[in-house]
């Protein structure tokens, strides 16, 4: 499906691709239209292919671009050896092949992160035809930083002005010829949420790429800075140090002192190194401050000034935006604004799914699985125990998991959870992380697996991996419905309520401890936070999407393999005798019933088969064969103990084995040990 620009006659885009992929046309850039494809002549000519990357800051429309562009032909994975998403589509444009892809959202080519790295070494390295720099209209200056550092790398480019609407809506108005002049390169201004300007934007980088033109001359900075970057960049010429990156910008990043650039150039030629770190010094004398700040200082000046050329102010509006972010980031009613926000995605989720989840368990209901018991052939018990799986996936994760990533991607693409993340930081810091680990947090609120796959959005590994430990004992979906099923329905609501405060109490207690376990600095919180505006239906949808299918990959085949293993040993009565081994631990410590061992086994596949398999055991009514303080004890261990197998499968494919297997260990201790407390507590009195 694609739109149609005006100015384009019909019948250029009534074709196809005799390849397997469909390649997608850009976006009208007044009034969108849709086209269905012709079969296109097998035999007929190509021009070249050409690669164009997406580069930008976070929050400045390079997503919603890229998803106009390349509609549903989109591959999502992560760059080679790296835990960082990789996004790549496809676009057909006037018979032209084009590859899109889409680097990471960042503000700078340092090494403090890997989404710096991979978008360097992939410019630099992989050399796309044409880099299409992506600006945010309403904040030019700050992105203009980003902008001189990519002309710094001398690749060919095309500056995106986008999201001009929301510029304009701020009383400014951008001269993009000026701009354009200023830089030396194209400039096209945008408005990519309704498609304003992508056809041209497109057509400019095809031109760029076809002619390769690149600025001329660099950009200038101060004079006694050039003079030095000058001399390094001939000095790295004579000593014939090719690195793959522009002579220009290893000189730059020799003076920043970069740490893996030095390591580069030093194994090539300690004399480079020597005169780099001569010529350093010779400008901190100059201006009396370290070198990578002067290099930082000269990009913020000519930043400001390119700005203050194209750009005018012709009244200052207060917007709709800026008046919610005195409530939002208010010192005190900002931390009321984020409890209503988390609190509002939850109960959307529960009621919601519950609603759907109904509905799905009653289309299904035509189906009654076999008795395993009564099962004599292998096929049977394993059909039995894998269509019980795929029913739990369709009534328990996906009711629950489609209406969270609905309303999560429309309070992300929005604005609001950026500002939640901010009013929470102060909590946040007090378990080793900042305010951005509270949205893959949020996230396991909804299922662990999505949840552990985003904390790739933190710096370093330990950030990762302490956000990682600190979701696993978060109540996700299946757990809530232990919760809800065993305590709010045979105890009351109040008991399930306080499961979850101790449940955050047992988080900032875990979290304490990892602290002193893995020690080493928090990395303070820098986010964009940019304007708070309504995101499109599209965009929330394939956000959706996206998320809900890599999450249905993964965890659908385990949740019907391990069904039915588990439905097979069941039957093989594999599951009694490890029962009986387990009684010391279940019926003396926690005080349960002997059959709780074959609950919390068949719980490790997916939470909610212990309630499930207990209602199989012992009918709907299960206050018969459990007392008030039974319920809250087994839907305590429930909520805390070892993650089920999609869980403790992303924990291996993003930290490894040992790992997952200390945070599992960690789950399990935790579980057994309030679980015990709680059950002799609670005999007291209940």
């Amino acid at each position: 499906m694609v739109r149609i620009p005006d100015c384009i006659e019909k019948e250029e885009y009534e074709r196809t691709l005799s390849e397997k992929k469909e390649f997608k046309k850009p976006f009208d850039d007044k009034v969108p239209q849709r086209k269905r494809h012709r079969h296109r002549n097998k035999h007929q000519h190509h021009k070249h292919d050409i690669t164009l990357a997406l580069a930008g800051n976070a929050n400045v429309g390079k997503s919603v671009i890229f998803n106009y562009l390349t509609g549903s032909d989109q591959v999502v994975g992560n760059w080679p050896g790296k835990t960082v998403k990789r996004a790549e589509g496809n676009l057909l444009h006037d018979d032209q092949k084009i590859h899109i892809i889409d680097l990471p959202g960042i503000y700078s080519f340092s090494t403090y992160s890997m989404e710096e790295i991979v978008s360097r070494e992939y410019i630099a390295h992989d050399k796309p035809d044409v880099v299409i720099n992506v600006l945010d209209a309403s904040v030019l200056e700050r992105n203009l930083f980003f902008t001189l550092q990519l002309m710094e790398m001398e690749t060919p480019m095309v500056v995106c002005v986008n999201q001009m609407d929301i510029a304009r809506q701020k009383g400014y108005q951008i001269d993009t010829e000026k701009l354009e002049k200023a830089l030396g390169v194209p400039v096209v201004p945008t408005v990519a949420v309704t498609g304003e300007g992508l056809s041209k934007l497109v057509k400019k980088a095809i031109k760029v790429a076809n002619t390769k033109k690149k600025r001329e001359t660099p950009m200038g900075y101060g004079s006694e800075v050039e003079n030095v970057i000058g001399n390094l960049e001939t000095f790295l010429k004579s000593e014939k140090i090719d690195l793959g990156y522009s002579n220009r910008w290893v000189a730059i990043k020799l003076l920043e002192n970069d740490p893996e650039i030095n390591k580069i150039v030093q194994s090539k030629s300690i004399r480079a190194i020597q005169f780099a770190n001569h010529l350093a010094l010779e400008l901190e004398k100059i201006h009396e401050e370290p070198s990578f700040a002067i290099i930082a200082s000269e990009r913020y000046t000519l930043a400001s000034k390119i700005a203050a050329g194209a750009q005018k102010q012709t009244k200052f509006k207060i917007t709709l935006s800026e008046r919610l972010d005195k409530i939002l980031i208010h010192p005190v009613y900002g931390y009321f604004t984020s409890a209503l926000v988390i609190i509002g995605l939850l109960v959307w989720t529960f009621v919601v799914g519950n609603f759907i989840s109904g509905l799905i368990a009653d289309a299904m209901s035509f189906f009654q699985p076999v008795d395993p018991v009564l099962s004599g052939p292998a096929i049977a018990v394993l059909w039995n125990g894998a269509f019980g799986g795929l029913v739990a996936g369709l009534t328990l994760i996906v009711p629950f998991v489609i209406p969270f990533y609905i309303l999560l991607s429309y309070i992300q693409n929005s604005g609001v959870l950026t500002r939640v993340a901010f009013m929470m930081d102060s909590f946040m810091q007090k378990i080793g992380l900042h305010g951005k680990a509270l949205i893959p947090l949020i996230l396991g609120y909804g299922c662990s697996v999505p949840a552990i796959d985003s904390t790739r959005i933190l710096e370093t590994r330990r950030e990762r991996l302490l956000a990682a430990f600190a979701i696993t004992f978060a109540p996700c979906a299946a757990r809530t419905i232990i919760i809800l099923s065993l305590v709010a329905i045979f105890v009351n609501i109040w008991w399930a309520l306080a499961l979850y405060v101790l449940d955050l109490i047992v988080i900032f207690i875990m979290g304490k401890i990892a602290i002193k376990a893995m020690p080493g600095e928090s990395t303070g919180l820098i986010m964009e936070m940019h304007s708070l505006r309504v995101p499109s239906s599209s965009v929330i949808l394939r956000d959706t999407w996206n998320r809900t299918k890599s999450l249905t990959y993964m965890v659908f085949p385990i949740f019907i393999a391990g069904s039915a293993l588990i439905q097979l040993f069941y039957v093989l009565g594999v599951l009694g005798p490890i029962s009986e081994f387990m009684a010391p631990l279940t019926v003396g410590w926690l005080k349960l019933p002997l059959f709780a061992g074959i609950l919390l086994i068949v719980g490790i596949v997916r939470k909610e088969f212990v309630l499930l398999t207990l209602v199989s055991f012992v009918g709907t009514d299960l206050s018969l064969a459990l007392n008030s303080a039974q319920f809250i004890v087994l839907a305590l261990v429930g909520m805390l103990y070892l993650p089920c197998l999609s869980t403790i499968s992303i924990l291996i494919k993003e930290f490894g084995v040992k790992a997952a297997s200390v945070i599992s260990a960690a789950n399990l201790l935790v579980a057994f040990l309030v679980g015990g407390i709680a059950a002799h507590v609670l005999s007291l009195f209940l």
